[in-house]
């Protein structure tokens, strides 16, 4: 990759760091990282530095962040302040994101991955992104923003049944295992109310998007996007071939906000 070419974007989400390097417009590595000690940051962003990296960036992919552009986006304002240090970095505001119709407290993650699927897709878009939030994004065929909606993610769905109950276990979603629909134990209940009812959520945004708009595009990202969209093959078959899934769209238009810059 040539150095004077790359560039990082930073996205700062409700519960992790989600990071991409790109190469000119080509997108190389894209990598999800808990929060960073205020002692990490202070690393990351020195230029020159004479100390060990802290243990907690042993198996950071890209120790030399502070020679490079950072494009900074958040919706954590307390982990914004500990990034601003870095020498060369740009915030990304949603004046930056040529959506009409943004209105002041939509959440910049949800802009960016918005004005991403536009770049990829076209528009009308529906963005759907199941992240610590499942949340619904919407532009029309004049790149105005429709509207949209946010219920807990499926995670949080877990932990607020567990939190506002007595007895209730945590039961997080087994990785690859098939998930029983009709559970005969408490935690297999609860993972399967949780799933299939944001699976169902899911189906019915996107089947009244569709009706709205039927020559339209549907976008699919966020952590838990995978599980889902495997899902919406087993089920919705023909609802699944009208969505397109993109686990890096939150960073798809940032090249163009950065030739505009």
């Amino acid at each position: 990759m040539d150095s004077s070419e790359a560039w990082l974007v930073l996205a700062i989400g409700n519960s992790r760091l989600h990071w991409a390097m790109f190469n000119g417009e080509a997108l190389q590595q894209a990598w999800d990282t808990p929060y960073l000690s205020r002692l990490a940051i202070a690393y990351l962003c020195q230029r020159d530095r004479q100390d060990a990296p802290p243990p907690e960036l042993h198996h950071f992919p890209y120790d030399d962040i502070a020679h490079l552009p950072l494009w900074l986006a958040s919706v954590v304002p307390q982990q914004t302040t500990l990034w601003e240090n870095h020498p060369n970095h740009r915030r990304i505001a949603l004046n930056n994101i040529p959506i009409q119709g943004l209105y002041p407290s939509l959440g910049i993650d949800r802009a960016l991955t918005l004005w991403g699927a536009i770049q990829q897709l076209g528009n009308p878009v529906l963005v759907i992104d199941a992240g610590t939030a499942l949340t619904f994004t919407a532009a029309d065929d004049q790149c105005h923003l429709v509207g949209g909606a946010i219920l807990p993610g499926v995670l949080l769905q877990i932990r607020a049944l567990v939190e506002g109950t007595a007895a209730l276990p945590l039961a997080a979603l087994p990785k690859g295992a098939a998930l029983a629909r009709w559970a005969r134990q408490t935690p297999d209940a609860i993972r399967s109310g949780v799933f299939y009812g944001v699976l169902a959520t899911i189906q019915d945004f996107a089947n009244d998007w569709l009706r709205r708009y039927p020559e339209t595009a549907i976008a699919l990202t966020g952590g838990d996007s995978d599980r889902l969209y495997s899902a919406l093959q087993a089920n919705t078959p023909a609802l699944a071939e009208r969505i397109h899934l993109d686990p890096h769209l939150l960073f798809r238009g940032v090249p163009a906000i950065r030739q505009e810059d």
